[in-house]
Order: structure tokens, then C-alpha cells, then sequence
């Protein structure tokens, strides 16, 4: 990031808080396995990301409480655009949380990271917050009742009102770059993602819609936000990869209703006409929405419905591991730490770790200096979210990558003294 992001402890958790299972002293304990404590995909989740993206939103507007557009405009929706700054912070791992079984289904023992997720809108200054979100990815393992390979979950509250359970799995690992198919943000009629709804919000050239920004004229021609980014936001991570070398990716999909994945992305693509196939195993999860969202049901005689209701909610996380050239300068003996940029390629990657070169002094010897290979990990992600109102089902898209917010420390190897 071009600035550092100040951080401030938001949790306490006590030190080497873990949890694990009661166990009566004066009770002979039963033979079993240790408990299981692996945290498959989600090790990577450790420590400070921070990284840029972009969100849209068709929200609600009335005419109780309109947006003041100049002149005024008429709307049952405003399509919000965000260009976002995030900042994810993961706590330790929470150890051996048992969860008990019945009849047959021993107890099974799972693992669980918290974390904290706020994003600011940097469209125009000043940044503004407009999402903060706590919450756990969960790794559990295999199961027998249900019957279950490994899968993975994420749970999330999110402030206005609404909370997810979103299960799903370590869909593949990919060797080099991963393939992001498009997502689509278009409106749909009766719960039918085919029988779309094209607004004139979405066309980027547009200047007298309902929309903020409203004028897109200069963010078109920074290339920040375009024609090509409204019809497919997943345009956004595929420029930063682009000219990234990355050895390989895990690629993790989750979803609150695994049985039916959403049309239009981010989980596997499917045909115009065809569902997407159901994740396997297509069990658990789910939406849940205070009353103000839910609002009135929509059978006659008051046919009013929600006034947003979160539906579904898919997502695709690429953990991707990317290599990077650094610039090492000479290090004499007693030279300080430096943090350096990787070098750039043109066209330049926008989002970069830093790195940190220190030697050891011994008196005589330096680095000598040289263009070092270090890998490290960023994550990318997208999700599409299906909110309920006006008689349409309306897709919300947030992307972003993000990499280590602290400088990455270069091997010791790397830097040897001659």
C-alpha cells in the first residue's frame, strides 16, 4: 500500500488462550486419538493482509428517505461503487473445539481461526468505512454421519443485521496462475438468474442514472472503473495477476446453500441454461437476516416484501503463492535493515508486499548485494451475494487481493556475507 494503514487491537484474547475438552479428573478418561488440530488450507490465515478492491451494490431507495441526486431521480434502487481499501487481521488458532457425536458419529474436534475484516470506500476522499466483519473460518474434518470429507466453513456477522454460515470445500490446486471466470452483476425477475434485468446504471457512460458516483468519466479514464470492470468486477483481480508469477494456487469455495451455487459466479461455471454443479458434499450453511431486512411477507393482500433480504451468499478464495524479485544493495557490516519493493514489471503490478533485508554484523563481512527470488503467500477473493427487494433478486460483488501488511523478512540464505 502507498500508506501504512494504522492498526489498533479491536479483540483482547489471553495469551495462549486454547480451547479443548472437559475432562473430569476423578473420571478414568477413555482411550482416544489426540485430537486433530490441522488447519489445512486455512494455516495461511495468520497475522495482518491489507489490499485494495472494488464492490457494488444495488441498494434500496424510496421515497421516504430518497437519494438526493441533482436534479432529483425516481428510483426503487441506487447502484453504489466502491473502490476499496481492506485491511483483514487474523487471531491464533482457537485448538481442539469439540463438537459431540450421537449415536454412531464419534465426537469430532475442530479448529477454528477468528478474524476481522473492515474495508473503506476510497472513491473519493475522505475514506469512509462501509463494512466490518468478525468472524471464524472453520477447517472440520471428515465425518461418517453425515457423511463428509474435510470440509471447510466460514462464519460472519456483518452490521447491518444480517449473519452467514458458508460451507465448502479445498475445490483444487491449481499449478501457476488460477482461472477467474466472470462474475455478473445484473438483476433478475423470480428468482430466475436467466431472466435478467439490465439497468441503465450498468452501462459506465451513463451520466443522469441512479448511481454513485454518478459521473464515471474520470474514473474511466484512469481505468479504475469501466465498462469492462461493471460487466465482470472479477476484471479487477484478473489485471493483478496478470503479470504476477505464481507458482501455484489452492483454491477454496464456500457457499450457504452448496446445493445450488448461484448463476453468474464466483463457484464453477455453468452453460447460459444449465445450474452450476453442486459442491460436494452440498450440506449446511445458511443466511440469516434481522426483521427490518426480512419486512413484510410477500403474500396478498400486503405484497410488500423484504426491504433487503440477504438470500445466498457464494465465494471462491484463491491462496496463491507469488514470487517476487528484490533488489538487494550492498550491506557493509553494520548496515541497518532496509525495507525494499520488489522489482516491477511493466505494466506495473499495482498491489506489492514490502521486504526486509537485515544482516548480521560480523566485522570484515557484508552482502555483497543482488536481485534475490522470495515467495510469499496473497489471497484474492470473490463474492457475489443475492439481497431481495423490490420484486428482484439483486447480485452485491465484492473482490479484492491482499498481501502481508509488515514487511516480509528475507531468508538468511538469501543474503549470505562474503
Amino acid at each position: 500500500m502507498a500508506d501504512s494503514i494504522p492498526l489498533s487491537n479491536v479483540f483482547s484474547v489471553p495469551n495462549n488462550f486454547q480451547i479443548n475438552e472437559v475432562v473430569d479428573p476423578t473420571l478414568k478418561r477413555p482411550t482416544r486419538a489426540a485430537p486433530s488440530q490441522n488447519l489445512g488450507p486455512l494455516v495461511v490465515f495468520v497475522g495482518t493482509w491489507t489490499g485494495r478492491g472494488f464492490n457494488t451494490i444495488f441498494r434500496p431507495d424510496n421515497m421516504q428517505t430518497p437519494t438526493p441526486f441533482v436534479p432529483p431521480i425516481a428510483s426503487d434502487n441506487v447502484l453504489e461503487l466502491n473502490l476499496t481499501e481492506e485491511t483483514l487481521s487474523f487471531s491464533n488458532n482457537l485448538g481442539s473445539i469439540p463438537n459431540r457425536g450421537s449415536g454412531k458419529q464419534g465426537d469430532i474436534f475442530l479448529n477454528a481461526v477468528p478474524y476481522l475484516q473492515t474495508i473503506n470506500d476510497v472513491t473519493t476522499a475522505p475514506a469512509t468505512g462501509i463494512h466490518f466483519e468478525p468472524g471464524m473460518w472453520l477447517r472440520v474434518p471428515a465425518t461418517t454421519h453425515p457423511s463428509e470429507p474435510e470440509t471447510i466453513a466460514r462464519m460472519a456477522s456483518i452490521p447491518h443485521g444480517a449473519t452467514i454460515v458458508a460451507q465448502g470445500i479445498l475445490l483444487s490446486m491449481v499449478h501457476g496462475k488460477p482461472t477467474i471466470d466472470p462474475i455478473d452483476i445484473t438483476p433478475f425477475r423470480g428468482g430466475n438468474p436467466q431472466a435478467k434485468v439490465r439497468l441503465p446504471s450498468q452501462t459506465a457512460t451513463n451520466r443522469t442514472t441512479p448511481r454513485i458516483p454518478q459521473d464515471l468519466a474520470n474514473f474511466i479514464a484512469a481505468g479504475t472503473i469501466t465498462q469492462a470492470i461493471l460487466d465482470d468486477p472479477n476484471t479487477v483481480i484478473r489485471n493483478q495477476i496478470r503479470n504476477q508469477h505464481i507458482s501455484e494456487t489452492l483454491v477454496i469455495g464456500i457457499s450457504t446453500n452448496p446445493a445450488s451455487p448461484l448463476f453468474g459466479g464466483p463457484l464453477p461455471a455453468a452453460s447460459p441454461t444449465t445450474q452450476p454443479p453442486p459442491l460436494v458434499p452440498s450440506f449446511g450453511g445458511g443466511p440469516s437476516n434481522i426483521a427490518f431486512l426480512l419486512g413484510v411477507p410477500n403474500p396478498p393482500p400486503t405484497a410488500l416484501g423484504p426491504n433487503a433480504q440477504t438470500l445466498q451468499m457464494d465465494a471462491v478464495f484463491w491462496i496463491e503463492t507469488v514470487i517476487y524479485r528484490v533488489a538487494v544493495p550492498v550491506m557493509p557490516a553494520g548496515s541497518p535493515p532496509l525495507i525494499l519493493q520488489p522489482v516491477q514489471t511493466p505494466p506495473p503490478v499495482l498491489l506489492q508486499p514490502s521486504f526486509l533485508a537485515s544482516i548480521p554484523f560480523e566485522p570484515g563481512k557484508g552482502f555483497a548485494g543482488g536481485i534475490v527470488a522470495i515467495a510469499t503467500t496473497q489471497i484474492q477473493y470473490s463474492q457475489k451475494v443475492i439481497l431481495n427487494f423490490d420484486g428482484l433478486s439483486w447480485p452485491h460483488v465484492s473482490v479484492a487481493s491482499l498481501v502481508p501488511a509488515e514487511p516480509i523478512p528475507i531468508p538468511a540464505d538469501l543474503l549470505p556475507l562474503t
